[in-house]
This record gives structure tokens, sequence and C-alpha cells, in this order.
């Protein structure tokens, strides 16, 4: 790949806002988990939700229960927004070269 053919390309390729893709993935985060144990909640039964319950094993304090729908909220968020920053970051490290 020659220099030009470089230049061109590093132009034409759109870099990634770590802020605003961060965001959307932390809103997307935390309302699908809050959804989901909310779902489960809604739902019923005598037993509720036991495999999303295990998620409590990573996520301290949170359980299938309308508190562990807030703190799941919380938790989705912010692995979320990691996870956004994170692919941000390491494309925008990578199209460039």
């Amino acid at each position: 790949m020659t220099e030009r053919e470089r230049v061109l390309l590093g132009r034409a390729t759109a870099r990634l806002r770590a802020s605003i893709l961060s965001t959307a993935f932390a809103i997307i985060g935390g309302t699908g988990l809050f959804l989901a144990t909310a779902w489960l909640l809604i739902q019923g039964g005598e037993v509720v939700g036991p495999h999303l319950g295990l998620l409590g094993v990573y996520f301290p304090g949170y359980s299938v229960s309308w508190p562990g729908a807030f703190l799941g909220f919380l938790y989705g968020a912010i692995t979320g927004g990691v996870m956004g920053w994170a692919i941000a970051w390491f494309y925008n490290r990578f199209a460039r070269t």
C-alpha cells in the first residue's frame, strides 16, 4: 500500500466517538438487564429466574428481585459503557493503520 493510498483510506475511514458509543451501550445494557429482570418478576412462578440470578456471581448484590432489577440497571449500564468505550477505542486505534 502506497503512502497516498494510506492517506486516502485514512480520510475515508470514520472515527467513532467513544463517549457517544459508551453512552449508547450503557443505556442498552442497563435497560436490557432491568427489563429482563422485571419480565421474570412479572411472570412470577414458584422458581423465578435461576439462570439470570447467576449474574449475582459477577455482580455483587444482584438478584432477581425489584431491588436487584435497579441494581442490575446500574451494573448493566457500567458494563455496557465500558464495552462501548473499548469497541470505539480499538476501532479508532486499528482502523487508521
